[in-house]
């Protein structure tokens, strides 16, 4: 993980800690009287100080440090392991889906020099948007490359690094946690202040999020946040940061945490921006969500009531926050206890109506899909216990 513990006793480091980097010893010429230095090159593992980097040395990381090193030091060295382990895990999660398909973009079954396998984890159908997630990453980084270099639109190509260009729907799951670590594997060699290190320790962290790992992404959140204030970054990028931490504490079941800071987000955002903007949309989304995890349902709806006019507005029906808002406005319907018939039947609609939308934009194996389908099957179930008359005894 971004590598924020002590590698010998996994306390909390500060980005100032010590690590393992070049020394000298002498060494003995042979055929001179002299001695000349020379140089030890070393991993630049991190610790918390020079009694936990000795005991992690007799404990065995000198036999591995000069692999470390070579391999482009401990952040490095491990970003490339955990990016192998990522796409082995793409690969083998989408081994059905993918069989007898070919790679969109080098059309081959086979990575030429990974041998890697293809993966899909978008809302492309058919025989379409199948690829290698190193096809992927190579597109990514050549187009936001290309965008550096010539000084062109740049968020368009870094949205390569989530997004498919094919059905133009953000990738998820493990696809998503994979391609997380290719970003961070290619940018993290940058300067602390570079944009796009900064936004591939967000692409890492809701990669991670998105594969269900939540306490490695809880690391990179609070990691990105340190960061983000230490370098002094907008109140914008830092309420985004902080956003991405709430996730993750819903996540955990931190949801008292997670409530705070949502709120706190959608009134900065909405003071910043007004209510018409993407990131005031989404931050009120994840209040609700937060009140409603707490069973404050009607505070989520009387909240859901302002805000989702607001979305279909400016979003769309179909768009993807548009669903996101009905369906937790719907859920908080069906599980108040205080829901009456009209409430169920509400919910049971809507839910059924974004269901097909959901399914046909973003396919039945979207995460947004599933979980609809879920409360539906349940809001049905309540619903027809409600209708049901009790048979006498």
């Amino acid at each position: 993980m971004i590598l924020t513990t002590c590698a010998a006793c996994a306390a909390p480091l500060a980005h100032t800690a010590p690590r393992c980097g070049v020394r000298w010893a002498l060494h003995e010429g042979r055929g001179s009287t002299g001695g000349k230095r020379r140089q030890l090159r070393h991993a630049k593992t991190r610790y918390c100080n020079e009694t936990c980097q000795h005991d992690h040395w007799r404990r065995g990381h000198k036999q591995i440090c000069k692999r470390i090193h070579r391999g482009g030091n401990a952040e490095q060295y491990y970003a490339d392991k955990k990016y192998k382990e990522a796409v082995a895990e793409a690969v083998e999660k989408c081994a059905d889906d993918t069989k007898g398909q070919t790679c969109y973009i080098c059309t081959q079954a086979l990575h030429w020099k990974t041998k890697e396998g293809l993966v899909r984890g978008c809302s492309c159908r058919g025989t379409a948007g199948f690829a290698h997630v190193s096809c992927l990453a190579e597109q990514a980084k050549i187009l936001f490359a290309e965008a550096e270099e010539n000084n062109l639109e740049r968020q368009p190509r870094w949205n390569r690094w989530h997004t498919c260009t094919l059905c133009e729907q953000n990738h998820h799951g493990v696809v998503r946690c994979a391609l997380g670590w290719a970003c961070w594997k290619t940018y993290l060699g940058r300067p602390e202040t570079d944009r796009a290190r900064c936004f591939a320790m967000t692409q890492l962290g809701n990669g991670l999020s998105a594969a269900g790992h939540h306490e490695d992404a809880l690391s990179v959140n609070e990691a990105e946040l340190s960061m983000m204030r230490r370098v002094g970054a907008p109140e914008e990028v830092i309420l985004g940061t902080l956003g991405n931490l709430a996730g993750t504490y819903c996540d955990l079941g931190r949801q008292e945490c997670a409530l705070r800071i949502t709120r706190d987000i959608y009134q900065g955002f909405l003071k910043l921006n007004g209510e018409e903007s993407g990131d005031t949309i989404l931050a009120s989304i994840n209040y609700a969500a937060s009140l409603g995890n707490l069973n404050r349902f009607n505070e989520a709806k009387s909240s859901l009531r302002k805000t989702i006019p607001v979305a279909r507005r400016v979003l769309g029906e179909s768009h993807q926050q548009t669903l996101r808002m009905r369906k937790t406005y719907a859920k908080a319907l069906f599980l108040d206890d205080g829901a009456t018939l009209g409430d169920l039947r509400k919910a049971v609609m809507t839910l059924a109506e974004i269901e097909r939308t959901s399914r046909r934009v973003l396919g039945g194996a979207h995460p947004l899909t599933v979980d609809i389908e879920d409360l539906l099957r349940d809001a049905r179930v309540i619903l027809r216990a409600r209708e049901t008359p009790p048979t006498s005894a």
